[in-house]
């Protein structure tokens, strides 16, 4: 899908960079789970990208220097 939105990602390059497959990151959408995302078109025929700065900010938010950091966050 093209798209006039800047660094756009679709579902399959955003899973990719993030390390899970397209199902995973489209379950996370419903669940609310993972990085924002942009919905382009009319609803039923929307499609959605991921913008790299968002999926950037995801993967920074759940960056830990230990295993205690991330238990301490978890909690």
């Amino acid at each position: 899908m093209s798209s006039h939105v800047d660094g756009a990602l679709s579902n399959a390059q955003a899973a990719s960079v993030i390390g899970v497959t397209p199902g995973t990151l489209k379950v996370w959408r419903v669940q609310g789970k993972g990085p924002r995302f942009v919905k382009l078109g009319p609803a039923k025929q929307a499609g959605v990208v991921y913008r790299r700065a968002d999926v950037e900010a995801w993967l920074n938010e759940r960056t830990f220097t230990s295993t205690s950091a991330y238990s301490a966050n978890a909690a």
